[in-house]
């Protein structure tokens, strides 16, 4: 052998499954005129693949000199149909296979080939004559496991050497030639038996249609349709390509029509010598293979559709529960692949045009396509990562008790002594958790965590003099507009108290409140529009029962209470401003908070549940 076989073993059949095994086997038996194969797997069981020996026999014209030339050395092909490779795959699951062979009625061929195999090694003798034909026996399976029990199970193979060899059998069929497959199975002492015979190979019907990749080839599909038992659902789709058959993606399991039998081979001389090394996927461009695939899937969804009307339907009101409740990608589905493709893929496709076509809204059109595609995706993870904060930030409010302190619940809600700017949003969307409160408030203009009062007036009187004051609100909120800019903007304060306090101290945020209105109502409607005062406390029976006479209760998730005061600002001269008052349970503002951002949590687990 002209090349190292363990080397040429790892490149060429690095990924790579059990069953090509069977598959370059039965090709090359077919290739030697056999009409007659036999199959026999030996296994002590499932979980002791070191026990699994494989015997392959056929009634071809043998390994005759000139075959065992070409076997020989790698490469050594007459025509581009053949990839003088398939051979190597037997050495990527068995150290050993033996190869017997009769030929030309007097003639008998034996030799091992394994990694040291070298051409002088077979030995030639002359025997009584007898019919050709060649045996192959593999031993010492090389892995640890099985990847899968399938792999040496009679039926499943007979179903995928049937898929694999379709085109080839189905022209054998159309010579006349009668060919049987056997494949048995012997594992764990229970012996099955599976045969495949021209009779598995179906009638087929034939269209022809012009070729999307050459002017001068001409395509014809070659189809099946058969109504069957729904246990008995199946459907191929594939190219047939030097005599095999490689599977195309055209239409999604969850999308086959359940109760027929259905097969679809598209053949071309274009295709001739267009398979891998493997011979399990198509050796062309990501262009041409979309191409093939587009037209494919057309002619097949026609072919569908009129011959099961249902699917049609079926199809229709797919479309329209996807615009129903995507509504802002209406005109972006592309209907021929609907309820062909998967869902979720139907939506990616749609998804994908919607962003391109909003590429300027996100300041991105002097990316490039693939710059674009991977800033979405790190965009959702942003985001993903983002409302799990949230929920993260919420399960522990969840979980406070009233072992935390004031200040550790202070924190919970935004950082203290911080004060925070609309500049620095993304910055601080991990310190700052105002959304808690509503997530309008996610418009900040400014908000100062445990800062001086006199800190939020100056902000808010640019910078007038103004005399230092220590007394400090829990969160005070300038929000909507910025103060230097305009002089309409809404500000918003907050006093928090720690769980399980006594009325008293609970009733303390009130008074807090009205002395923190009493400084900030005199730049009231010159300067603010409106102002939210809220005391977040712990609610019990005697809180509630004191709240009720004054307060009015508000709908919420859990419990709030809303009354309207009265503030003096001035004695002389005598000036007195309404203001409002809200006094909301800690526990109603974590559950609101958890049903608003549950929304978004929904539609995230959706797409890894539904897989949209």
């Amino acid at each position: 052998m002209k090349v190292k076989l363990g080397q040429a073993v790892k490149m060429f059949f690095g990924n790579s499954s059990l069953e090509m095994v069977y598959f370059e086997a039965i090709a090359n038996s077919l290739d030697a005129q056999a009409t007659e194969i036999k199959i026999d797997i030996q296994a002590k069981a499932y979980n002791r693949p070191e026990t699994i020996s494989i015997r392959i026999e056929d009634n071809g014209i043998g390994i005759t000199d000139k075959r065992y030339k070409k076997f020989s050395n790698l490469f050594d092909v007459e025509e581009n149909s053949h990839k003088g490779l398939g051979r190597l795959v037997y050495l990527c699951y068995f150290d050993e296979v033996k190869v017997t062979t009769f030929y030309n009625g007097i003639k008998k061929r034996f030799f091992d080939f394994t990694e040291g195999f070298k051409e002088e090694d077979a030995k030639v003798i002359d025997v009584l004559e007898r019919k050709s034909g060649t045996t192959l026996y593999m031993s010492g399976y090389t892995l640890t496991r099985l990847r899968s029990s399938a792999f040496i199970q009679s039926a499943y193979l007979k179903s995928r050497i049937l898929q694999e060899f379709y085109s080839r059998l189905f022209q054998l069929k159309q010579q006349n030639t009668k060919i049987n497959i056997e494949i048995t199975s012997t594992v764990d002492g229970k012996t099955t038996t599976d045969l495949l015979t021209n009779s598995d190979i179906p009638k087929f019907e034939i269209i022809k249609f012009d070729s999307p990749l050459d002017l001068f080839e001409k395509f014809y599909l070659y189809f099946s349709i058969n109504e069957v038992e729904p246990s008995e659902t199946a459907l191929i789709a594939a190219v047939s390509v030097d005599n095999r058959t490689i599977k195309v993606d055209l239409i999604a399991e969850e999308n086959k029509p359940i109760g027929y039998n259905m097969v679809f081979l598209l053949y071309s001389d274009w295709f001739t010598g267009k398979a891998d090394n493997t011979r399990q996927a198509l050796n062309v461009s990501d262009s041409e293979l979309q191409n093939i695939q587009t037209i494919f899937r057309k002619k097949v969804a026609e072919l569908i559709e009129s011959r099961i009307p249902k699917v049609k339907k079926r199809n229709f009101d797919t479309q329209k529960n996807l615009v129903n409740r995507f509504p802002h990608l209406s005109g972006y589905f592309h209907s021929e692949s609907i309820g062909y493709i998967s869902r979720a893929e139907v939506l990616k496709k749609a998804q994908d045009q919607f962003f391109k076509a909003q590429k300027e809204l996100l300041e991105a059109n002097s990316l490039s396509d693939e710059q674009y595609d991977k800033s979405l995706e790190l965009s959702a993870r942003a985001l993903t990562e983002y409302i799990l904060f949230r929920q993260f930030t919420i399960d522990k409010l969840k979980k406070t008790s009233k072992k935390e302190s004031e200040s550790e619940l202070h924190n919970l809600f935004a950082t203290m002594k911080s004060r925070f700017n609309r500049e620095n949003l993304e910055n601080d969307l991990y310190r700052n958790n105002a959304w808690l409160l509503d997530d309008k408030y996610m418009t900040y203009e400014t908000i100062l965590s445990d800062k001086e009062l006199s800190e939020l007036i100056q902000f808010i009187t640019e910078d007038e003099v103004i005399e230092r004051d220590d007394d400090r609100p829990d969160l005070a909120l300038v929000f909507s507009n910025n103060p230097s800019e305009t002089p309409n903007f809404d500000l918003v304060i907050v006093e928090l108290k720690k769980r399980s306090i006594s009325l008293e101290e609970n009733m303390k945020t009130v008074t807090q409140l009205e002395k923190r209105a009493r400084k900030l109502m005199k730049y009231y409607s010159n300067k603010i529009q409106r102002i939210w005062y809220y005391g977040i406390v712990e609610f019990n029976e005697e809180l509630e029962l004191h709240l009720s006479g004054e307060y009015n209760e508000l709908y919420s998730s859990g419990k709030i209470y809303y009354k309207d005061s009265t503030i003096a600002i001035s004695k002389n001269p005598d000036i007195r401003l309404p203001i409002g008052i809200y006094m909301w349970d800690i526990d109603a503002v974590i559950s609101d908070a958890d049903a608003r951002n549950s929304a978004f949590l929904r539609l995230i687990k959706s797409k890894f549940t539904n897989g949209e």
